[in-house]
């Protein structure tokens, strides 16, 4: 007498673990990126404790769109630039300067700008808004 098996076996793949380790791999691989990118911009963002806002001095350095440069809202000549900050700076430990440029100038002027204040040793800060 033959006896037949009604269900055939067929191989299969269990499958339900994999979302998991997918969602993992995904998760890990973002995180790695996000780490390994060396073009991320990194802000400094100041501390609320009053005793380092009166300790240090903030200078704004200001250009507007006809390329007229301000230190403190006061006028002063692209020529004059670096001396002038070199006066201002002259008896601060950490000198650092906020930058505003308005967005209609190139980046060659930012640029020029940031030259100065490497030239002298200055760390410039580069505003924005939201």
């Amino acid at each position: 007498m033959k006896f037949r098996r009604k269900n055939k076996f067929a191989a299969e793949v269990a499958t339900s673990s994999l979302n998991d380790i997918m969602f993992f791999l995904l998760l890990f691989f973002l995180i790695i990126s996000t780490v390994a990118n060396p073009n991320v911009i990194k802000l400094l963002l100041p501390k609320a404790s009053s005793s380092q806002q009166l300790s240090k001095k903030q200078v704004t350095l200001s250009v507007d769109g006809e390329k007229r440069y301000f230190i403190d809202r006061r006028p002063v000549s692209p020529e004059n630039l670096e001396m002038e900050l070199q006066s201002i700076m002259q008896g601060i430990a950490e000198p650092t300067i906020v930058v505003r440029v308005d967005k209609s100038l190139s980046v060659q002027d930012l640029v020029d700008i940031l030259q100065t204040g490497a030239k002298l040793n200055i760390k410039m800060v580069m505003a924005t808004s939201k």
